[in-house]
């Protein structure tokens, strides 16, 4: 059963066997409920010598109880490097445990390799970001449940409401002791922080650290507290801290993409943003990077400091930081090895989680803080709706990362290029909802700056700047001459495939099968 949500989306009543409540508006859902508890366990069921290492994975999850249809959790620190996920499921499928959920923060290209558990049963379904392959096998209407598609304060949300239960939270861990008290900044496999397992392991009935830099107690910093920790394991190698460098963290190269940034970057300056113990974050794709540079000159001619940088860390921002432009990283994921040094050596590199940076039922958060924050996007329409995590032809092939979290900043401009592959990126209707017109104030295209008229400040900061600033209205037909009109909207059928939640947990939006799948599609421009 359907319903239209708040925004005239049509949303399930229910999904994966869960109730589930239509988006309501922008602050309008406020929840009634206590937190959700783990069960409370006794110093008597575990080795007074602290020692919980195991033999292997599949001892592991004997002794938490490995069953049919529970929840197994993972983050997503070494992003497409992960090594873990696809033995843990390979030991599911021995043990012919079936219909599991998987509940990733995110999930990779590397872990392609989970479609055949997807197809044998072993994984009924996925709730957690869905970058390539997982996305495409999800688009076809493939697997059995319907994914559910969360931010990252939304997932900490979920586990925190009791909307979803850990069962078994697995945690890859680069460094970690006898005990289960865990890192990620150093050992061979390194990846940085390990802000994204921390609410699993809080949560979840048994929690696994699995690691390949068993050190003696103490392991020194704990980002994962041995208390949560149920088993260690000890694997050869457990991640590729090289390919945490994906193809959406590498600095862009096109001359109309750099154009856009140090547009993005005099914006905030005419607008008055860039001001001494200012703050901003930058996500992770390539216009947002150089936009991180071109900010970084702009500090330095005008003898500017940041009071913080947020991030999803680069070595751009660790520029920053060691150059003395600004105070601190507050860092929720760690994108290159520049960040994972920095993270490691630097104690004003602190590393977060999305507790303390985007959970929208918590007693605030850091997301609110930031005066201006750089995001991309697939799609936008003229009521400055975004999409990030399907495109035009309707393919869904990225997750949403912190991008939703991220809205709730002073100023959200969305750098982006105003056609891919010769297809508009403004359009009327955005194909997917993810982030609602309201809360977006700034739309950088080579064609031109849009701003939101809700932002009357903005519009009225700028009038006078020089700066090449249009309505989106004009800027969209402009781009549909030079592409010889709009884009084709693709065709969907009835059967949905997947929802994207708001922050609060609430339905946005439902992603329907295509009648049609296409053979290729865009380049990126969603979260992870």
């Amino acid at each position: 059963m359907f319903q239209y949500n708040a925004v005239n989306r049509p949303v399930p009543l229910e999904v994966n066997g869960t109730p589930a409540i239509p988006f309501q508006g922008i602050h309008q859902y406020q929840p009634n409920k206590t937190k959700a508890a783990p069960p409370v366990r006794s110093c008597t069921n575990y080795p007074p010598d602290g020692n919980k290492v195991v033999d292997s994975l599949k001892t592991a999850l004997l002794k938490c109880n490995i069953r049919d249809g529970i929840t197994i959790s993972s983050h997503h620190h070494f992003r497409n490097g992960d090594l873990v996920m696809n033995r843990v499921f390979e030991v599911c499928a021995e043990l012919g445990v079936k219909n599991l959920r998987w509940f990733p923060s995110a999930a990779f290209p590397c872990h392609a390799p989970l479609i055949k558990y997807l197809e044998d049963g072993t994984i009924h379904h996925i709730e957690g970001s869905l970058n390539g392959p997982l996305g495409e096998f999800v688009t076809q209407g493939k697997m059995k449940g319907l994914g559910v598609l969360r931010s990252h304060g939304g997932r900490w949300q979920a586990v925190q409401d009791g909307e979803v239960h850990i069962d078994i939270a697995i945690l890859a861990a680069p460094t970690a002791d006898p005990f289960g008290n865990a890192t990620g900044d150093r050992g061979p496999s390194a990846c940085g922080s390990l802000g994204f397992g921390l609410v699993d392991s809080m949560y979840a009935d048994y929690v696994i650290v699995v690691t390949d830099n068993l050190v003696p107690f103490p392991c020194i910093p704990w980002q994962i507290q041995g208390n949560y920790v149920d088993y260690v394991v000890v694997l050869d190698k457990i991640g590729d801290p090289s390919k945490i460098v994906s193809g959406t963290t590498q600095l862009t190269r096109s001359p109309d993409r750099l154009y856009i940034a140090e547009l993005a970057a005099k914006f905030i300056d005419a607008a008055g943003i860039l001001q001494n113990g200012f703050s901003f974050q930058a996500g992770a794709g390539g216009t947002a990077l150089a936009f991180a540079i071109y900010v970084k000159e702009l500090m330095k001619k005008k003898g500017i400091k940041a009071r913080f940088v947020r991030g999803g860390s680069t070595k751009y921002l660790v520029d920053l930081l060691e150059e003395g432009l600004t105070d601190y990283i507050l860092d929720g994921q760690t994108f290159d090895l520049e960040g994972v040094r920095s993270i490691r050596e630097n104690r004003n590199h602190v590393a977060t989680t999305p507790f303390t940076s985007y959970n929208w039922h918590g007693k605030g958060n850091f997301s609110t803080m930031v005066d201006v924050v750089v995001l991309g996007a697939t799609e936008v329409d003229v009521g400055f709706n975004a999409n990030v995590v399907s495109h035009s032809d309707g393919k869904l092939l990225h997750g949403i990362g912190g991008w939703q979290n991220c809205l709730f900043s002073k100023c959200t401009i969305l750098p982006i290029p105003a056609v891919r592959d010769r297809i508009p990126v403004i359009v009327d209707r955005v194909t997917t909802l993810v982030g609602p017109g309201e809360l977006i104030d700034v739309v950088v295209t080579e064609r031109g700056i849009a701003i939101n008229p809700k932002r009357t400040d903005l519009i009225q900061a700028t009038k006078n700047s020089g700066l090449p600033i249009r309505p989106i209205e004009e800027i969209k037909e402009e781009i549909e001459r030079l592409c010889g009109g709009p884009p084709q909207k693709p065709e969907f059928t009835d059967q949905p495939i997947a929802v994207v939640k708001w922050v609060d947990g609430t339905v946005l939006d439902t992603v329907f099968k295509l009648k049609k799948i296409p053979e290729t599609s865009l380049s990126s421009g969603g979260g992870d």
